[in-house]
């Protein structure tokens, strides 16, 4: 089992900058890729940040440049370095780890954190 806390969100005015954090406990060895996946009103969860055991990055489109994931496998935690928001980034932001082995696979999401970008 693992548990994921995510925190860190807020309201900030369009141009400012936020970083999310999501700490992870339980069986921490069996978690592979981390990601960050927003939803904001009316719409769709989408994937924003995802970063490998190994630590390779992929990013959504709408974020390359602005955003950076991050993982410090030491404190068990991982990261996302919000920079020039936009208000069309509001939304609620999920943390998510896919953990286990070949077989075994299950995926766990936090709480979320919301997050509002005023303009």
């Amino acid at each position: 089992q693992v548990q994921l806390v995510e925190s860190g969100g807020g309201l900030v005015q369009a141009g400012g900058s936020l970083r999310l954090s999501c700490a992870a406990s339980g069986s921490i060895s069996s978690i592979n890729a981390v990601g960050w996946y927003r939803q904001a009103p009316g719409k769709q969860r989408e994937l924003v940040a995802l970063i490998s055991r190994g630590g390779n990055t992929n990013y959504a489109g709408s974020v390359k440049g602005r955003f950076t994931i991050s993982r410090d496998n030491a404190k068990n935690t991982a990261y996302l370095q919000m920079n020039s928001l936009k208000p069309e980034d509001t939304a609620v932001y999920y943390c998510n780890a896919n953990s286990g082995s070949s077989g075994y696979y299950r995926d766990y999401w936090g709480q979320g954190t919301q997050v509002t970008v005023s303009s």
